[in-house]
């Protein structure tokens, strides 16, 4: 006969597991020694524990089901009251009973939770529904019609109430957006309605302005186009496609009499006229000396064309921005060029350049040197995690090393 702590093998080859409640019949065992009996039950045994292990496990790591957690339980306690194993049986029941108390813990605290996510998902409708109320009264239409589009989205995305909360609360989000889209439409109305009046309005003042248009009588005339042009104005806008016709037509109309006025106007304009002539000449020259190649000799010749330019007099009104633009835009190209050759010959700024490219050329150096050490002492692990530090720091060096060349250095 041949026995361990938790069982036994009698002379008739019967094995014996010993539980609190006494022996009980494991099997029969013929085919070897009690020895190798005991040992194949004990297997036996340890199939059972890996299996509750890993029960175990899944029950507190993933989010298996209670009932099926249960299953799995019934299955495996099914087993350990066969008997068909060697070992503290009554351990693996004791650990069964605890997993069951753990899936029930765990199936409350679920049930909390969907309890908590029902609460959760009604106060976001409700707020929802608090929103939707507030922009039904907004006046920023497209705003608040985009926003409350966007809050159908967000509703159809949160998990349905109770059928009777859920109705009662759509009903609300409902009518918002039904109210808000009935004041939308009435407002767009009265603006059809407006922009009727304008046109109406508008249509007057193009008449107006068409009559005046042959006008000799210079001042009053401009005066009363002035006048005309805030009355259009203040009478808001009409349809777009109106509204483009008509100002077309009011403005034609302006165009014809300030023409006339022009040309009435011409002698006296003719030295100014001859003055724009003189400045766009000299505007030429200024761009002729773009891309500056020789920035002494350049700033040398601009001084000399901005004197001619100043003794020259006043040019129209609306010819003004667009040449002296011109002068201007070759200035600021001589400026940028002035910023780039006291930046390139900076020679503080030469020495930050030299100071950081040698701090990261030692840096580098350095960074070889320990990965040398590291494959020499076949520390490869230290060796590739350095590698990757040196290819950082060499970038940096090749960067600094190009904008020492900048310098000329």
């Amino acid at each position: 006969m041949s026995s361990d702590p938790w069982g036994r093998v009698d002379d008739t080859g019967t094995v014996y597991v010993r539980t609190a409640e006494g022996e009980q019949v494991v099997g029969s065992w013929q085919a070897g020694s009690p020895e190798e009996a005991l040992a194949y039950f004990e297997r036996k045994y340890e199939g059972l524990v890996v299996e509750i292990d890993l029960l175990e496990r899944r029950v507190r790591t993933t989010d298996l089901s209670a009932k099926d957690a249960m299953a799995a339980i019934d299955h495996l306690r099914t087993q350990v009251d066969e008997h068909h194993a060697v070992g503290d049986l009554d351990a693996l029941r004791a650990r069964l009973d605890s997993l069951v108390a753990t899936v029930e813990s765990r199936r409350e605290e679920r049930k909390a939770q969907r309890a908590k996510q029902a609460d959760e998902a009604r106060r976001a409708k409700e707020a929802l529904v608090t929103e939707a109320e507030e922009l039904a009264r907004s006046d920023q239409w497209r705003a608040a019609g985009e926003r409350l589009r966007a809050l159908v989205d967000t509703w159809k995305g949160l998990p349905r109430l109770d059928r009777k909360s859920d109705d009662e609360l759509w009903h609300r989000f409902s009518h918002a957006r039904s109210a808000f889209s009935k004041r939308r439409k009435a407002h767009f109305a009265a603006l059809d309605a407006q922009r009727e009046e304008a046109r109406k309005t508008k249509e007057k003042l193009v008449a107006e302005a068409e009559a005046l248009s042959g006008s000799t009588d210079w001042g009053a005339t401009a005066a009363r186009y002035r006048e005309l042009m805030a009355d259009w104005k203040a009478a808001g806008r009409a349809q777009r496609e109106a509204e483009d016709d008509l100002w077309n037509r009011f403005r034609g109309a302006q165009d014809v009499f300030f023409a006339a006025r022009g040309e009435v106007f011409a002698e006296r304009d003719a030295e100014q006229a001859e003055n724009l002539k003189l400045k766009e000449e000299l505007a030429v020259e200024a761009e002729r000396l773009l891309p500056v190649t020789d920035l002494k000799a350049a700033r040398a010749a601009f001084r000399s064309l901005n004197e001619r330019w100043e003794a020259i007099g006043h040019v129209p009104r609306d010819a003004r921005p667009k040449v002296e633009g011109r002068m201007h835009a070759v200035e600021r190209a001589l400026q940028e060029s002035e910023e780039n050759e006291w930046r390139r010959t900076n020679p503080e700024a030469r020495a930050r350049a030299e100071g950081l490219t040698g701090q990261l050329q030692a840096a580098v150096d350095k960074l070889r040197g320990q990965i040398d050490a590291a494959r020499a002492a076949g520390n490869n692990a230290r060796a590739d995690k350095l590698a990757k530090e040196l290819e950082g720091r060499q970038a940096l060096l090749d960067q600094a090393l190009k904008g020492l060349q900048e310098f000329g250095g």
